[in-house]
């Protein structure tokens, strides 16, 4: 969900061809992959200034802000070619290369991990999935009555909704909760990237082929993410355009259904929090527009929190693929890491058992699940 195709390195991120000259072979150099279109960045810039889990198991913990090259070599393959451990370089801010030595690179990547971990959880799943939801829900049974064609279409997508997050606000992000006793951003860094989240939200992001084609990744390779998406969206989107040209016979029709409007407009007031900037639409004056906002709400609660929460312990079950938190600070140094740097830094034993813990649990399918289009 973060990686984006990189069109210009980002001045606080000073890579040189030189430093990636081994990656990329004699061949080319930097500036060309860049203009080939093969070069990515994910930036993580918006963990700078979360206030990190003080204590875990009585030791402090940290957690940084990472940028990562990334290049698609010649078999297609997006590989990791430079880490910078945050966003301010320096002299203590090495950047992090493959042919550095093993522990140093090994542990790069693991900070880089531990930052997707905390991002993908509190915004892409916590925010993006469960708690717009809520929102769907709320408005949904406030706005609309129940024979309205918009609530059938999209009330079995909400099932169980504000269930599962009472349960999440007391035993995941609670006070005390499993966040607060495992993740980095647990204990006071939840909420400010919540925040940070909502401000950087745009309603493109919430829709799946905006989303591909503003980051670039149109033609990445073996991108199931999008491939499978697309045409679940492509799904969706067919079957909301028969259910709306059902039921509404024209454009005037969508503009003036004041439950619909009503119903959009609490969505944009109490869970979009009238984000101008987003372009998230506060009405909807069409019925391509109408199609294309109820695709995303069905799309959000169903194959995009699939998409990020069902397959958690396939990729987390690995603990140094997803470490919950850091109990080291990061290197400023190259030539320093060693093996025993590595266990000194990664979770303990009972913080890593609660992470897999989460991930095994929220991955587990509900046994009386219907899939989307059964």
């Amino acid at each position: 969900m973060q990686i984006k195709k990189c069109l210009k390195l980002p001045e606080n991120f000073p890579v040189s061809s030189s430093m990636v000259a081994a990656s990329l072979g004699s061949a080319t150099d930097l500036e060309k992959e860049i203009q080939k279109g093969n070069i990515f960045l994910a930036d993580y810039k918006i963990l700078q200034g979360i206030p990190v889990n003080d204590l875990i198991n009585g030791r402090k913990q940290y957690l940084t802000a990472p940028m990562c090259l990334l290049w698609k070599d010649l078999q297609d393959q997006l590989l990791p070619i430079a880490i910078q451990l945050g966003q301010t370089p320096g002299e203590q801010m090495p950047i992090f290369l493959p042919s550095d030595s093993e522990w140093d690179w090994m542990l790069a990547k693991m900070w880089v991990r531990n930052a997707e971990f905390q991002l993908h959880q509190t915004v892409y799943h916590l925010l993006h999935t469960h708690l717009f939801a809520e929102v769907f829900n709320v408005a949904t049974h406030r706005q609309l009555p129940c024979n309205h064609p918009v609530y059938k279409l999209i009330i079995p997508h909400l099932r169980n909704t504000l269930e599962i997050n009472t349960l999440a606000r007391q035993q995941l992000v609670g006070s005390g909760a499993i966040f607060d006793q495992a993740m980095a951003v647990g204990k006071g860094g939840i909420q400010p990237l919540l925040k940070k989240g909502m401000e950087e939200l745009t309603y493109s992001g919430l829709c799946l082929p905006d989303d591909i084609e503003s980051r670039g990744l149109d033609s990445v390779p073996d991108f199931y993410y999008r491939d499978d998406g697309m045409m679940i969206w492509d799904a969706v989107e067919r079957f909301v355009s028969s259910i709306v040209d059902y039921y509404y016979k024209s454009d005037e029709c969508v503009r003036t259904d004041p439950e619909l409007q009503a119903w959009v407009a609490e969505i944009y007031d109490k869970g979009f929090l009238q984000n101008t900037s987003s372009g998230i639409p506060s009405s909807l004056e069409t019925m391509s527009s109408l199609v294309k906002y109820l695709t995303m709400v069905i799309f959000r609660c169903s194959a995009q929190h699939a998409s990020v929460n069902s397959a958690q312990f396939d990729f987390y079950a690995w603990m140094p693929n997803g470490p919950t938190s850091m109990k080291s600070p990061p290197p400023t140094a190259k030539g320093v890491t060693t093996l025993q740097t590595i266990l000194e830094t990664l979770p303990d034993v009972s913080t890593t058992a609660k992470g897999l813990l989460v991930t095994w649990r929220l991955s587990a399918e509900a046994k009386d699940q219907v899939g989307i289009g059964q």
